[in-house]
């Protein structure tokens, strides 16, 4: 069990709250520092219902959730209206801030961004399939995406997620996720772990290309870029969309091109054409190849309000959700 502390503690260790670190669906997060010196991400959650009990419980599934490619949860704090979760510190942040060239000073090279697209595959693949309880994270972007002080990326965020045991049925949760990286499915409330598996398409396109899903800047017909991946699959042009703000990328352009193909397995409509995210491990690896027959014709991912102000937003939905069998099974 993760360490718990006091409200006292938190207030401590966070200098009373006094550097933020950034937001999420769930709360804020602040920079703290324990008594021996290590820094941490101390995150306070917003509006969460949980009893204690049922709270404990959770914090003891995120605290037995051991990965590399996972942030660690240190500790945490859980008094009276007062809930916060301790993180190990990422000293490099998230990695929108790296693959989006808002400071061209922050960018990374291929054999970092081909390591970063290998280490959250990773992480996902042990949330789905090596945990004792089956995670499906639900909302796996690159706000959610941590980079230690080498660049090794870590998926966060997790433990706040519907959490599935295996001999569950149906789970009554607030499901939640940030439009453009929401699969189809989402409209017809079918989730199974292949909603992360879209998202991660989502995301590795992201990388591949330099922009956001969504990209109000852009001329009207390339604003969606799943919409313009299609467009240039039909033109078989692909290397149209690699990162222009990167001369290595534009090096490897084939060998990127080759990962876009990955990044379109993942982002097949039907769900269960879609690969398990241990098989995009595999690819990416050099095991196993990428299947051939793809459909590039993409539906847009549900809730996507293009106004101006709710663009990328996080969306909450309250349901009660039938579970497929296959995200009922153990690990593979």
């Amino acid at each position: 069990m993760p360490t718990r502390y006091s409200y006292h503690d938190v207030q401590a260790m966070t200098r009373n709250f006094i550097k933020e670190l950034g937001g999420g669906g769930f709360g804020t997060v602040f920079e703290g520092t324990l008594i021996d010196g290590t820094k941490v991400a101390v995150k306070r959650l917003d509006g969460l219902s949980q009893i204690e009990k049922s709270f404990l419980a959770e914090v003891e599934t995120i605290g037995r959730t051991h990965h590399l490619n996972l942030v660690r949860l240190i500790g945490f704090c859980a008094e009276k209206f007062h809930k916060f979760l301790v993180y190990e510190y990422m000293s490099n942040g998230s990695l929108d801030k790296w693959i989006f060239h808002k400071n061209l000073e922050m960018s990374l090279d291929w054999q970092h961004k081909k390591k970063i697209t290998l280490d959250i595959a990773r992480g996902i693949t042990y949330l789905h399939e090596e945990c004792r309880q089956k995670i499906v994270h639900m909302d796996i972007k690159p706000h959610n995406i941590l980079l230690d002080e080498n660049f090794n990326a870590k998926v966060s965020d997790f433990g706040l997620s519907k959490l599935v045991d295996h001999d569950q049925s149906q789970v009554v949760t607030t499901m939640r996720g940030t439009p453009g990286y929401m699969a189809p499915e989402w409209l017809s409330l079918v989730i199974t772990e292949k909603v992360d598996v879209y998202s991660f398409g989502i995301v590795l396109l992201e990388i591949l290309c330099g922009r956001r899903n969504f990209d109000r800047s852009q001329p009207e017909e390339a604003m969606h870029l799943v919409d313009l991946f299609k467009k240039k699959f039909e033109e078989d042009r692909l290397l149209d969309l690699v990162d222009k703000y990167s001369e290595d990328m534009q090096l490897h352009g084939e060998e990127v091109v080759n990962m876009m193909r990955v990044a379109a397995w993942c982002l097949q409509n039907d769900f269960t054409k879609r690969p398990s995210m241990s098989m995009v491990v595999k690819v990416f690896e050099g095991v196993m190849n990428v299947e051939l027959d793809l459909d590039y014709f993409f539906s847009n991912a549900p809730l996507l309000n293009t106004r101006a102000g709710v663009d990328n937003q996080e969306v909450h939905i309250v349901a009660a959700t039938p579970l497929l069998p296959s995200i009922l099974s153990g690990p593979r």
